[in-house]
């Protein structure tokens, strides 16, 4: 797992063992990534179920002015603060351990440009999130969600508040929706 682009592009970047966490494969960052580009410059983003921070490093790699990484594992956290210094990324950005529904009750600002989000599989996290996401009113207007889910994993076609899908992608198992905030 590498950075793909940016001011850290190819540093490698360590990610927990087993498989509570399943970092995201190049193929798909770079899908996703390549359709988020015109929005990261300089904008605030959201991090959640961070991981390994490969996705919220990518974000600031390529020029988001700060980013907010969320995890509730120590372990992860670890992780995500030694990618962090090794990529020299640290300056923007921000890492809260915390479980991201607790985060997402008590956040009111900032308000964000994008947010990630790449929860553990077939455990319901996606339309909490997105109803938490929508219901705090987290993102600007025009804002984007971008979500890494299992195929199957649930019924993203349901309108969560403000957000509508406006992109979804299958990559084998793996699909991305994109949510705009109206």
């Amino acid at each position: 797992m590498r950075v793909i682009s940016g001011s850290a592009r190819g540093i490698a970047l360590e990610a927990l063992d087993g498989l509570d966490t399943r970092p995201t494969t190049d193929r798909v960052k770079e899908a996703v990534f390549s359709m988020l580009q015109p929005y990261i410059y300089g904008s605030v983003c959201l991090d959640l179920f961070s991981g390994s921070g490969a996705l919220g490093i990518e974000l600031l790699s390529r020029g988001a002015s700060r980013v907010y990484m969320v995890e509730q594992s120590k372990s992860a956290m670890s992780i995500i603060e030694r990618n962090l210094n090794k990529t020299k990324l640290t300056t923007n950005a921000v890492t809260v351990t915390s479980e991201v529904y607790g985060f997402l009750e008590k956040e009111s600002s900032p308000k964000y440009q994008i947010i990630m989000m790449d929860p553990p599989y077939n455990k319901g996290h996606v339309c909490r999130s997105l109803e938490k996401i929508a219901e705090n009113n987290l993102l600007l207007e025009n804002g984007l969600v971008v979500v890494e889910h299992a195929i199957g994993d649930a019924d993203l076609s349901i309108e969560y508040n403000n957000l509508e899908v406006i992109k979804e992608k299958k990559y084998g198992k793996i699909g991305i929706t994109v949510f705009r905030r109206l």
